[in-house]
């Protein structure tokens, strides 16, 4: 109960955000009538097939009161934009997104959060070096970038919600969104097996940039590229958890690098000493060369789906 949650000023009397409300694991299950070795049996089943074949609460839950002392208080935070024009097509522009938030201080313990998401974040640092002197060197990109670092993702996407709801460049001009959040590290299905990446979106807008992330893949970096996430059906549901999908929402195709999660994830041991530069590097590639290819081709990505 005692860990904020964050919005903004001019959304507080028409937020249709509801109240969270952090429980321990204990009290959790005595809320949801169920017990540890359910849940573990139900993480099982999704595991093995996708689906649990049975609900692991109650059917006729107790109701819950909580009352809590409610508190407000102002702060500031910003996103960071990097900027490089492009040439004859500078009026549109590729955004490159990763969070540089991580979940802060808690119970004295400081959670760095170095692959969720240091690892983003340096991989858009690198590429907007890459891009800048390009440009120097008289070989810049066609259409214009923009690397931008966001915060709030942890506190519900609050940084990618503010751009764009207030953007600096038209969102009418924005071809694409490239959303790193999670590359250093390796999930429990690859364990030792750095050579993969998650994909998730590319085909959710657009095929033309489904097709322009493979083909990057295919002639520069040779990833397997792992759709799993990608399946509507997917109980995870990582396409509405990062900041891709404030892009999405407004119709913008985007794709987005994820490694998967691992035990690290949200954890005050999630430390640079355990990051996987390689992994980092080759991804980063990927998405550099994918976006240098949007950047310069006569046509920008036709949204041609829905999105859903």
């Amino acid at each position: 109960i005692d860990q904020p949650t964050m919005g903004f000023p001019e959304n507080q009397e028409k937020s249709k955000r509801a109240a969270a409300f952090f429980l321990s694991p204990d009290l959790g299950l005595q809320v949801l009538q169920t017990s540890a070795k359910k849940v573990e049996k139900y993480r099982q089943q999704l595991k093995k097939s996708g689906k649990a074949e049975k609900s692991i609460v109650s059917a006729s839950l107790p109701a819950v009161t909580i009352k809590a002392e409610r508190k407000k208080e102002k702060f500031i935070t910003e996103n960071v934009l990097g900027y490089v024009e492009g040439t004859d097509l500078k009026d549109e522009v590729i955004v490159i997104t990763a969070h540089y938030d991580h979940i802060g201080v808690q119970d004295g313990k400081v959670y760095n959060g170095a692959d969720d998401d240091g690892s983003g974040t340096v991989a858009v640092l690198e590429m907007a070096q890459a891009f800048a002197e390009a440009k120097q060197a008289g070989k810049g990109p066609r259409r214009s970038m923009l690397f931008m670092p966001v915060t709030g993702e942890e506190k519900g996407l609050l940084g990618s919600e503010y751009y764009t709801s207030h953007p600096v460049l038209p969102l009418e001009s924005t071809v694409a969104n490239l959303n790193i959040d999670m590359i250093g590290r390796t999930d429990e299905k690859y364990n030792d097996d750095r050579n993969y990446v998650y994909i998730i979106g590319s085909d959710r807008l657009s095929t033309d940039l489904h097709n322009i992330n493979e083909e990057a893949n295919n002639t520069h970096t040779q990833l397997k590229l792992d759709y799993t996430y990608n399946d509507p059906a997917d109980p995870n549901q990582f396409y509405f958890r990062s900041d891709h999908y404030n892009f999405a929402k407004n119709n913008i195709p985007i794709i987005f690098y994820f490694n998967g999660v691992h035990e690290d994830y949200h954890q005050h041991t999630d430390e640079v000493e355990k990051i996987l530069f390689d992994k980092i590097e080759k991804i980063t590639h990927l998405v550099f060369y994918t976006a240098w290819d949007i950047a310069n081709r006569n046509e920008r990505p036709v949204v041609d789906k829905k999105g859903e």
